[in-house]
């Protein structure tokens, strides 16, 4: 999946809530925090972790892409 940016950057929680992988906030620091979200193919455990164009994220079987 690619998720299209519309300003310079996207924070991690943010990103699962616009892309409705997490239903709300509580529940991406949940996934974020039990590490279950890679970046770039590296875990990562910061939630507001700035994510911009050319990053890409999974999480379980999802991979999405930050685009322009």
């Amino acid at each position: 999946m690619n998720f299209q940016l519309k300003l310079e950057f996207i924070e991690l929680d943010n990103l699962l809530k616009a892309t409705h992988l997490a239903a709300n906030g509580a529940e991406a620091r949940r996934y974020i925090l039990a590490g279950s979200i890679k970046i770039n193919g590296q875990v990562e455990v910061r939630i507001r972790r700035k994510l911009r164009l050319g990053d890409s994220v999974e999480f379980g079987k999802h991979q999405i892409s930050i685009i322009a």
